[in-house]
């Protein structure tokens, strides 16, 4: 009897430790309202909805982490083409007749832990169904959007929507074009929401990820990218920003009943958090900060006195444009590591500087050089009117069209350098100066002012790069540094100009000085000069000078026997 009583109570308290346990792992949401949600170690969490009205035909569920895979799935156990997996993860649920309850499971896909934030928004009959003609994903309705990455662009590709349509109803067929009853009446525009620059936290993604979960939220929160026609291609790109969270999002519209909805959110950093290398936590490299540290200080010098030290500008010009040829020849030809690249283009820009300053003190001609020195004024010209909103224009992702207006722009710059060659070596030395201090502040904090001449660096390497969305966000740091922009430019123009005014307008050449001189005492024998004697001759002269001067009157110097 005792044996029977301990196995019945062993009994009750293993049911109520699973009925406990089903309860730790049962999250219960409310249509709208974000809940966190954290997935134990082999662990499933089921998520459940309740109380769903009668006018909503389909829900979704969207969970986001911030770096870790998630599965979502319609069954406890994950079955292909009823779940999916990723950082932000949604599914669709159409419900039928008089349904008021709906459920579906989280689980990562390693066992792991993972703990993120999760919403369940809902949709009535007249609004159109993200994703429902699905044809090249797993799931039937996706309303994921599927996003890819690399060192140029981001691309995000999402399934084609279909209209809106009653509880129980056959869904309206999604290949057939009968005018203004089908799915090719829907409109679809892209979104992008920016997370603060240089904010990597999990706070700041959630943040921002309540602020673009639903239509109205992201319509007042985000910028419009595009808008595509149901004929369109569902698929964008944009320029990828390592470091910079990003998050995209699309909203499908029916223009006829004047409804919509918003497929499932999602992020980047155009970077790894899981990566040893190049993750989002090592994107500033040793080498990188060594690079443009010096690069800033140089930049410094040239902008206040680069004219005065006409060498050391024409070094620091050569340097900058060999360098930037040759990190371009080499990202294009080997596979090499970065850092062994960078020391490469670093030792080349040494070669090109010296080049520079060898062929004005061989030649002598300041005007070949001033002319390269205002190419590169002319590039960065060129890339600052790219890197506005002129650069998205259509036609401009034309690689024709982009390269024969930016070789425009920077050919017409260097012809102002023939009229006034001394000004414009100043402003160059201005301009080009503070614009590489503030590229040495890109190597410790994330500015978007990096990208005015990145972005034309990552066209000339990606053949791909042109159909890429470039604008990037100018946030509180890159407006600081615009100013600081702007006042070490304009200060380094006003100095050089003041000290520079009473001088000639360039430094002679050493090597056409000293043959002219040569040429001069070998031709002009009438020249006192030419007549001149050996320097050994003039010391004992000047020797013997000095000691007559020193002999006391009357005393004779004796000859020497």
């Amino acid at each position: 009897m005792p044996l029977k009583r301990e196995c019945l109570v062993l009994l009750v308290l293993s049911w109520v430790s699973s009925v406990r346990a089903q309860d730790e792992n049962r999250v219960v949401f409310s249509l709208g309202t974000f809940q966190n949600v954290s997935v134990p170690v082999n662990g499933t969490v089921q998520a459940v909805v309740s109380r769903i009205p009668a006018d909503v035909s389909f829900i979704t569920l969207q969970f986001h982490t911030q770096h870790s895979n998630i599965t979502l799935s319609y069954s406890q156990v994950p079955l292909y083409g009823f779940s999916v997996t990723a950082v932000d993860a949604g599914l669709l649920s159409s419900l039928i007749p008089s349904q008021t309850t709906l459920s579906w499971f989280l689980k990562t896909p390693d066992g792991s832990s993972a703990a993120g934030v999760g919403v369940i928004l809902p949709y009535t009959s007249t609004d159109p169904v993200p994703g429902a003609c699905n044809l090249e994903f797993a799931l039937d309705n996706d309303p994921n959007i599927y996003l890819l990455y690399n060192l140029f662009e981001t691309t995000i590709t999402f399934a084609p929507a279909n209209i809106g349509y009653e509880r129980g109803e056959i869904p309206p067929a999604c290949d057939v074009d009968t005018g203004s009853s089908t799915r090719w009446r829907l409109v679809y525009e892209v979104y992008q929401y920016f997370l603060p620059e240089g904010d990597l936290s999990e706070k700041s993604l959630i943040s921002g990820m309540e602020r673009v979960a639903n239509v109205q939220n992201l319509q007042d929160n985000s910028r419009k990218v595009v808008t595509l026609s149901s004929h369109d291609r569902t698929q964008f790109s944009f320029n990828s920003l390592p470091g910079q969270g990003v998050i995209f999002s699309v909203i499908v519209r029916d223009p006829v009943l004047n409804s919509s909805a918003s497929y499932i959110p999602v992020h980047t950093y155009a970077c790894s958090f899981n990566s040893s290398l190049d993750g989002c936590s090592d994107l500033g490299r040793v080498s990188t900060k060594v690079f443009f540290t010096v690069i800033g200080l140089a930049g410094l010098f040239v902008c206040f006195v680069g004219h005065r030290f006409f060498k050391c500008e024409l070094f620091c010009m050569g340097f900058g444009f060999m360098a930037f040829l040759f990190f371009i020849l080499i990202t294009r030809t080997t596979t090499l590591e970065y850092d062994i690249r960078l020391a490469l283009t670093a030792l080349m820009g040494v070669v090109g500087g010296v080049a520079l300053v060898m062929s004005w003190w061989r030649f002598g001609s300041v005007m070949a050089c001033v002319l390269v020195v205002g190419l590169i004024l002319g590039f960065l010209i060129s890339s600052i009117a790219f890197f506005t909103p002129l650069g998205d224009i259509p036609i401009f992702h034309n690689d024709v069209v982009f390269w024969v207006v930016f070789a425009c722009i920077m050919v017409v710059v260097p012809l102002f350098f023939i009229r006034w060659p001394r000004e414009g070596n100043i402003v160059t030395c201005g301009v080009v100066g503070a614009y590489a201090v503030v590229l040495s502040v890109n190597a410790y904090t994330y500015t978007s002012l990096s990208y005015i001449t990145l972005d034309v660096l990552k066209r000339l390497l990606n053949n791909n790069f042109s159909r890429a969305f470039i604008s990037v966000p100018l946030q509180d740091i890159d407006f600081i540094l615009i100013t600081v922009w702007a006042v070490l430019g304009v200060s380094g123009i006003v100095v050089q100009l003041y000290r520079e005014k009473a001088r000639a307008f360039f430094p002679p050449s050493p090597y056409l000085m000293w043959k002219q001189e040569r040429e001069r005492r070998k031709t002009n024998v009438l020249d006192p000069s030419h007549h001149k004697p050996s320097l050994s001759t003039r010391v004992l002269d000047r020797i013997r000078q000095l000691t007559r001067r020193t002999e006391p009157a009357g005393e004779t110097t004796p000859l020497l026997l």
